[in-house]
């Protein structure tokens, strides 16, 4: 059985065009599993997808790998250094 990091990085490094720069922390507490994905900051629009559609996507699929194994299983998608998420909105009109 493939498991919860094993398959977020599979499915991850097919979407990005840094496959390199993937990397994937697994922490276990009393809330479940965590998963925090790293990626490229160039790769970041291919991972969060048209208003978070391609997030919510990988979301879904590692709730079913986690009732599979009997653990809740949640993503964090960190925002790298130089991201330019965000830059593109106008300053408000004072």
């Amino acid at each position: 059985m493939v498991s919860d990091q094993e398959f977020l990085e599979k499915l991850v490094k097919a979407i990005v065009d840094h496959q390199d720069d993937v990397k994937i922390d697994r922490k276990v507490d009393e809330m479940g599993v965590l998963l925090t994905l790293h990626v490229n900051a160039a790769d970041m629009g291919q991972v969060v997808g048209r208003q978070g559609v391609t997030a919510k996507a990988i979301r879904t699929l590692l709730r079913i790998i986690g009732v599979k194994n009997n653990a809740r299983v949640n993503l964090k998608i960190e925002e790298p250094e130089g991201s330019t998420r965000g830059e593109h909105r106008a300053e408000p009109v004072v």
